[in-house]
């Protein structure tokens, strides 16, 4: 088997597009890597922009799908 049809094989469609995600995950992260501060009713909590942004889309997530098994049953 030659190196050319093993790349090919190795290089699918799903997986370039993983490869894709996971560089543009990396740019987000290194350019958004500023603290910010954010104030819950009387704590304030300092945190990375990328890691709030990262734990809102979780949680978001989280209630998404909550709310998507409520409406099933």
């Amino acid at each position: 088997m030659s190196l050319a049809s093993r790349v090919r094989d190795a290089l699918t469609p799903s997986r370039v597009v993983v490869l894709a995600v996971l560089v543009l995950l990396l740019v987000f992260v290194l350019e958004n890597t500023g603290r910010i501060t954010i104030r819950l009713i009387v704590p304030e909590v300092s945190a990375p922009l990328w890691l709030t942004l990262v734990a809102m889309l979780v949680i978001g997530w989280f209630l998404g799908r909550f709310v998507h098994v409520r409406r099933r049953s």
